[in-house]
């Protein structure tokens, strides 16, 4: 039995620029995905997988994301007083309590190897789960759950995995895969974004990681790597040979969209919408009619 993963990290000191001008005064994981925020999406898949510390790695400018998980008193005997028990229940369930949740901040943006080194400190000599909250995924079972379930059968490090058409590889950190055992394969190595030609594979790293303390020491080189960085895969793939606690990609189940970019953020928007009772109907109706239009024009 592998010892439990009961810590995460989400690396959120990015600037959002492909999201400016909201994000000049908005930081991007607090942009709305049909009425949460992106980050909250990223909580509840780690609440869903057993997590019970949550360690965010910011930047200046992200007050209001540390804002948002704090409590609203005010707010919470107004709904009370008014009777809206329901909007109560949703507002409290985005409460995190005293101790659970820690902020750092990554003073220089040196990649995401950096940021996830940034808090190496609070995880002392345990496993530990990074998320990256552009990552959504729509799952019946959370993506983290399904790989913390993997991870019991595997130990060493896990990263989630998704095929991509080839010419998209130089997007992704992408494995090269020794053993191919269906939703768990093993792998020879890792390479950030190679060339269409150059790729080992088609099966990409995404937004998901569980990954032993040792990653944080193999971070302490700060070697740079691919764009001048230091990358997180970079350390992982030092995990792979001889005497090292191995290296396995997780093919998940479920739909991941990118909201780190405009397209995939309006594409989730529609997903997630579609998904509601209470708004599947009116925006049905509504993407038929756009449909419709756009036929009858052409």
């Amino acid at each position: 039995m592998q010892t439990k993963v009961t810590k995460a990290i989400f690396p959120v000191a990015g600037m959002g620029t492909r999201f400016l001008p909201a994000t000049k005064s908005v930081p991007k994981e607090i942009m709305t995905l049909v009425d949460r925020p992106l980050v909250q999406y990223a909580i509840d898949e780690a609440r869903a997988a057993g997590i019970e510390e949550f360690i965010f790695v910011t930047a200046k400018g992200k007050s209001a994301l540390e804002d948002y998980f704090d409590h609203s008193p005010a707010l919470e005997q107004e709904l009370e007083a008014k009777g809206k028990g329901d909007l109560l229940e949703i507002l409290q369930s985005t409460n995190m309590e005293s101790g659970q949740i820690a902020y750092l901040r990554q003073a220089k943006a040196l990649g995401l190897g950096h940021a996830v080194w940034c808090a190496r400190r609070m995880i002392h000599d345990e496993p530990f789960a990074v998320i990256l909250p552009d990552d959504v995924i729509a799952a019946e079972t959370s993506c983290l759950k399904q790989m913390v379930d993997a991870y019991q059968e595997t130990g060493g490090n896990m990263v989630a995995a998704m095929e991509v058409p080839q010419e998209k590889t130089k997007s992704y950190g992408v494995l090269d895969i020794k053993e191919d055992m269906g939703s768990i394969v093993s792998v020879n190595g890792m390479v950030e974004k190679p060339k269409p030609e150059e790729a080992p594979s088609n099966l990409a790293v995404i937004g998901r990681y569980i990954l032993s303390p040792q990653i944080m020491k193999n971070l302490e080189a700060a070697e740079t790597g691919a764009g001048g960085e230091i990358q997180l895969t970079d350390a992982i793939a030092r995990e792979i040979g001889e005497d090292k606690t191995g290296v396995y990609g997780f093919r998940f189940r479920g739909q991941r969209f990118d909201c780190g970019s405009k397209a995939g953020f309006l594409q989730a928007t529609v997903a997630f919408g579609l998904a509601r009772d209470d708004l599947r109907d009116d925006l049905d109706a509504y993407l038929q009619d756009v449909m419709a239009a756009r036929s009858a024009a052409q």
